[in-house]
């Protein structure tokens, strides 16, 4: 097993610039000899702040969203040329508040993880089904299709810059969790869907995070899990005493 965990917090839309860059001081404090590989995606608004506390550290500077396009007539939107003039190094895509509250759909997603990935950029790509889609048995469905439409047209290559972090919908900012057992055969199943796009190499290889009420209490047993490579923190990963513990388990 060659796959480092990989530990990103998703502010979302949180934090004034002064707070963004409180937390980000205290996590370059505290999480400098940490031994896993460590990310934090801020609002677009404190990207600059947070990135001169984080530049040169083993955190890596991560946007929430993109443009599908370079530039132009897009008013209200962010786009890849900005993101990396500011050193975002990451960019999110496909997460499901993304998906489900503003109705991106895959093919979008598709068009921005090109994108992101032809200007050089690390992509997290989030999949995740609803609960009445697991209820009615269609998780794997769901996340296979999500994988295979948001990896389409992605070469052997590329692949090597995307992470995907599986979030079970019904368990984001709702404290239910998936036990590890459940995530870890999602994290199977992905990884087999990899394997048939990509062979078994790039498959054994490609980080899988699970995301959805990560907390430092179920950090452990998660990754624990063989196919678990990781977290993408939600409301967790506002506060230094609950992301430190959940970024430094061992």
């Amino acid at each position: 097993m060659g796959r480092n965990y990989y530990i990103a917090g998703n502010w979302k839309m949180h934090k004034t610039r002064a707070e963004a860059t409180e937390l980000a001081k205290a996590l370059v404090s505290q999480l400098k000899d940490g031994k896993h590989q460590y990310l934090v995606a801020p609002s677009f608004t404190s990207l600059e702040a947070v990135g001169a506390v984080v530049k040169g550290t083993n955190i890596r500077l991560g946007a929430q969203n993109c443009a599908a396009e370079e530039q132009g007539a897009h008013t209200g939107e962010v786009s890849v040329l900005q993101l990396k003039d500011l050193g975002v190094q990451t960019i999110i895509l496909g997460h499901s508040e993304r998906r489900h509250v503003y109705k991106e759909d895959d093919q979008l997603i598709s068009k921005k993880v090109k994108l992101a990935l032809k200007h050089g950029f690390e992509v997290i790509l989030c999949i995740g089904e609803l609960l009445e889609e697991r209820e009615a048995g269609r998780a794997e469905e769901v996340c296979e299709s999500q994988t295979i439409k948001g990896l389409e047209g992605i070469s052997a290559q590329e692949l090597s810059g995307i992470v995907i972090a599986y979030e079970p919908v019904w368990a984001i900012g709702t404290g239910k969790t998936a036990t590890p057992e459940d995530a870890d055969a999602i994290h199977a199943f992905v990884r087999k869907v990899i394997a048939k796009l990509y062979g078994k190499d790039a498959a054994e290889k490609i980080i899988i995070q699970y995301g959805g009420s990560v907390k430092p209490e179920n950090a452990a047993q998660l990754m624990a899990k063989e196919n678990i490579d990781g977290a993408l923190v939600g409301g967790a990963s506002l506060k230094t005493e609950t992301f430190v513990p959940i970024a430094l388990f061992s």
